[in-house]
């Protein structure tokens, strides 16, 4: 049975409401994500069941207002969300991540209304996958110098180029694009699966994340109606307040998973026996846990 430390006594600055929802969603990763995540992990393959489960848990878009499908929750209430998802694997909390912090945010922040009440309902149920397109194989942390475009072309947009190690990527219905238009100015498109020209093939043989994931995105003389532009940001400061939303639900995660792994060694040391004892009892042992 998982017993979260808290030697730093962080639940003191936490609401009864936080409490709530992290212990739901606690209940919710034993139940759902722990019995399949390993076997999941070893067979590389994300547990695509969890999708509309997280949907219902209120685990995308918790922060998005609930005119849109969100729980209209505060930051701290999607930070331990996070955490918790984490603790179950790196590759549910990446997806939850990727779906609130690189797609529904954008949409929510530079889109219009129209956008916002066709796109954000359907991805906050889990009903619809988001992506969200910015490395490229050739510029990872140098975005500013990415290669795909778009070309105005009257009735609609002309997109090409490809993007890279983007997750959720094989099975989104819809991708935040982030490409340069005529005039070298960085601007986000909504793709939809099934455009004509646009294919997401799976990355294979990844080393880690193995139950997430992860593939490219690839635009060939993709044609994207002229509504799908989100209207409200040029630049790169677009990709990287999306990039700030999501590190911040990762710094949030990461503590989960560290928890997790301290949780499962204090338990594992009480258990294991040596010269007759737990090796808990070693002095070697408890600085290590110290």
């Amino acid at each position: 049975m998982y017993n979260p430390p808290d030697y730093y006594q962080v639940d003191e600055l936490l609401t009864d409401e936080h409490k709530i929802i992290r212990s739901a969603m606690r209940d919710w990763v034993d139940r759902s994500v722990m019995p399949v995540i390993e076997e999941a992990a070893q067979k590389h393959s994300f547990p695509s069941h969890l999708t509309k489960e997280m949907g219902e848990i209120g685990a995308f878009g918790p922060f998005i207002p609930e005119k849109y499908g969100g729980s209209g929750l505060d930051h701290i209430a999607y930070g331990l969300i996070m955490t918790e998802l984490e603790r179950g694997d790196s590759a549910i909390r990446s997806a939850a991540s990727v779906q609130t912090s690189l797609v529904m945010y954008p949409i929510y922040t530079f889109g219009n209304e129209e956008q916002r009440m066709k796109y954000l309902p359907k991805l906050a149920t889990g009903e619809w996958v988001g992506a969200f397109g910015l490395t490229e194989p050739n510029h990872g942390s140098d975005p500013g110098s990415m290669l795909t475009r778009f070309e105005d072309k009257g009735s609609h947009y002309l997109l090409n180029g490809a993007k890279m190690w983007i997750t959720n990527s094989p099975i989104a219905d819809v991708s935040v694009v982030w490409a340069k238009d005529e005039n070298g100015k960085v601007r986000g498109l909504l793709v939809e699966k099934g455009m004509k020209g646009f294919t997401a093939p799976e990355t294979k043989g990844k080393w880690s994340l193995r139950a997430s994931l992860t593939g490219e995105l690839v635009f060939d003389n993709v044609k994207v109606p002229k509504e799908n532009l989100l209207p409200n940001v040029e630049g790169l400061k677009g990709p990287l307040m999306c990039l700030n939303s999501a590190r911040y639900g990762i710094a949030w995660g990461v503590i989960g998973a560290a928890m997790d792994c301290y949780d499962t060694a204090l338990r594992y040391s009480l258990e294991r026996k040596q010269f007759g004892k737990p090796i808990a009892s070693f002095q070697l042992q408890q600085r290590k846990l110290a």
